[in-house]
């Protein structure tokens, strides 16, 4: 009887052991690749593409934010694609980007609509300025209207420089123009299809009125002979949008990104952009508040 109840002890070890085996390799899948795969997918990590605008990237913004954003999400880091904001959403059509951070609100919402991305949100905000040489040959110094102030410019034939890249820069001009009832052209009216610094640069070598950011402006103006001569128009409203791509290929980490910038750290951060040199923020954060455009 002894021995009988030893051989089923011994019996019953083997089957607890043998079931132990069998639920051990139904956590495993073979080689242990989908396991590592779902952790890194749960704790985030990959590199992120983001297109943005020649204004963020020249106002110095990222060099604050991306840095931040790679501290608080430390599986990921991102990669900036600077250029006009009609490119940038051309990026987002063809995969080329997760995320975008852009200033075209009518482009963005069709953009959404048309599957191209997963949602808008707003970010923050500045504004648009008509900046120039002192000397001010079209008179249009102080004045409140930014369209009469662009026809004032097309009536005396005051060389201007556009961007003409179809950013968000240039889109805002062209509305600005369409207001007045003018369709610019002739030698005076340049369009030089560069990003916003260097169509600054342009401007102020050639004594020529451009329109451009604020941001862009005060963190370059000590390189510029321009002055600032047009600016409080409603019409110069200029809101920043972040889209995450559908089908991306990093879909959590464009969704991580929008979800931070649009967060209260994102916010403080671009509340904070500029006040330590300028005295002012250069972008106005408001995430989750409705605004006119």
């Amino acid at each position: 009887m002894q021995r009988k109840r030893l051989r089923w002890s011994a019996l019953l070890m083997v089957l607890v052991a043998l079931m132990m085996l069998v639920v051990l390799a139904g956590c495993d899948d073979g080689d242990g690749t989908e396991a590592s795969q779902d952790s890194i997918a749960s704790s985030g990590s990959g590199d992120i593409i983001l297109a943005s605008t020649t204004s963020t990237q020249d106002s110095g913004l990222f060099d604050e934010m991306l840095p931040a954003f790679e501290n608080a999400y430390p599986g990921y880091t991102v990669k900036v694609i600077a250029v006009g904001t009609g490119e940038a959403l051309e990026l987002g059509r063809n995969k080329d980007a997760d995320v975008l951070l852009v200033h075209a609100p009518a482009s963005e919402e069709e953009f959404v609509a048309e599957g191209y991305g997963t949602e808008r949100r707003e970010v923050m905000y500045n504004d648009f300025i008509i900046v120039g040489p002192a000397s001010d040959p079209a008179g249009i110094s102080g004045m409140e209207d930014a369209s009469a102030a662009l026809a004032q410019i097309a009536e005396a034939e005051a060389d201007f420089i556009s961007r003409g890249d179809d950013s968000g820069t240039h889109k805002k001009e062209l509305s600005l123009w369409e207001r007045a009832g003018i369709e610019p052209s002739g030698d005076w009216y340049q369009e030089v299809g560069q990003g916003m610094g260097e169509v600054l640069r342009i401007a102020s070598e050639s004594d020529a009125y451009t329109m451009v950011d604020r941001a862009t402006y005060l963190a370059l103006m000590d390189t510029l002979e321009l002055d600032i001569l047009v600016e409080g128009d409603d019409a110069l409203f200029n809101q920043y949008g972040v889209i995450p791509v559908t089908d991306a290929s990093n879909p959590e980490g464009a969704q991580a990104f929008a979800d931070w910038i649009t967060s209260s750290e994102g916010q403080d951060l671009i509340a904070q952009f500029g006040m330590e040199r300028f005295g002012q923020p250069l972008f106005i954060p408001n995430a989750g508040q409705e605004t006119s455009s």
